[in-house]
């Protein structure tokens, strides 16, 4: 996902030159989300949910795949990019809905924390691996053949599944797919606390992770440091990350309410930090303040996931997966206000104002509902 990210992110910017049309491409990627999540999520309470995964994942490889055949014969263009990007974004919604839910199949509510702490490490250790490689990969051989690159991590993924257990399946549930929706709509309705944490998690996907859509014209216009200087900052995202989750390990009971408005605040101030650190201590100041953001952004994600799935009854859990999955389905609109942003006033103000914004809405929300705090 992470090599995907990154050469999505160049060779839109490639193509047309403008840090707006990169905040498009990716939000491109997530904008499915928004719109599969509650039907995935619905799909994950009635169907296997490792056979889901394993469909999602390999969907992802075929689009992956046929970009990177594209960009050899030298046929891509921006729409072939978004159209292939948004189909791979509806193949992800429904992985992210079942693999949260197939977790807690396998581990249980007592450890669900811990485990999904866990599945982020392994994911951060190989965004790592992408970040760099995908970088690398640009810089010698092209778009195209990282493109192939990201399809055959997918197949390795898809793969990994096959002999993994198989927990007992969810309990059949009658009704359509839109009846199971509108259900959790109603349960969202009678509880404050949980309709707040959706407005937290989108707002850390809005205002938060949309900060990796200007690190294109960060590495190329400002620090001068070509596509494998992007792929040292994508990794840098992984190394904070992996730090975040590894301090979750070992201090799990801070995972409340009050601990994740804590961490979304601190993400906040840490991206007011990003775009001021450039013209102050340049590229290794970056890489320190990036791994720091990542770091809380890691943590938010992980305290997002787990407190949705531990807050709703047993046979909503499937939907709680893709209540998450809406929400940060909301990122295109981070996406798309951060390249204006950076089009119009440049990447620090750009920064300065998602981060002012985060913090401000974790702050506001924990006031307005007292009740999260008590998670």
């Amino acid at each position: 996902m992470m090599g995907e990210s990154v050469v999505l992110g160049w060779l839109a910017l490639e193509l047309t030159d403008s840090p707006f049309l990169v905040g498009v491409a990716m939000g491109a990627r997530a904008l499915p989300l928004f719109f599969v999540g509650m039907p995935a999520g619905v799909l994950a309470d009635r169907w296997p949910r490792r056979r889901l995964l394993m469909g999602a994942i390999v969907g992802q490889s075929l689009t992956a795949a046929a970009l990177g055949g594209l960009a050899l014969l030298g046929l891509v263009t921006l729409p072939w990019l978004l159209a292939l990007t948004l189909a791979a974004g509806i193949f992800r919604g429904v992985e992210h809905a079942a693999r949260q839910t197939y977790a807690l199949d396998v581990v249980g509510p007592a450890t669900l924390v811990s485990g999904l702490a866990v599945l982020g490490l392994a994911a951060r250790g190989g965004w790592l691996v992408g970040s760099l490689g995908a970088g690398a990969l640009i810089a010698r051989q092209g778009s195209g053949v990282a493109y192939l690159m990201v399809a055959l991590a997918y197949l390795a993924a898809a793969a990994a599944l096959v002999p993994a257990s198989t927990p007992p399946a969810p309990v059949r549930q009658s009704g359509s797919v839109w009846a199971g929706v509108i259900d959790f709509i109603v349960v969202v309705r009678q509880d404050r606390v949980l309709l707040a944490l959706m407005v937290l998690t989108a707002g850390a996907e809005v205002l938060g992770f949309s900060h990796q859509v200007v690190l294109p014209s960060l590495a190329r216009d400002i620090l001068r440091a070509g596509p494998e200087g992007l792929g040292a900052l994508n990794a840098a995202r992984s190394v904070g990350g992996i730090l975040g989750l590894l301090a979750s390990m070992r201090a799990p009971a801070l995972g409340g309410g009050a601990f994740f408005v804590a961490v979304l605040i601190g993400f906040g101030l840490s991206l007011i930090a990003l775009g001021l650190v450039p013209y102050v201590l340049g590229f290794g100041g970056v890489i320190l303040v990036l791994i720091v953001a990542n770091a809380a952004g890691a943590l938010a994600d992980l305290l997002a996931q787990s407190l949705l799935q531990l807050n709703v009854p047993a046979r909503l859990r499937g939907r709680a997966g893709g209540a998450w999955v809406v929400a940060i389905g909301l990122a295109p609109l981070g996406q798309f206000q951060i390249g204006a942003l950076a089009s119009l006033l440049g990447v620090s103000a750009a920064l300065g104002a998602s981060g002012l914004a985060l913090a401000a809405l974790a702050g506001g929300t924990a006031l307005l509902v007292t009740r999260i705090r008590r998670l």
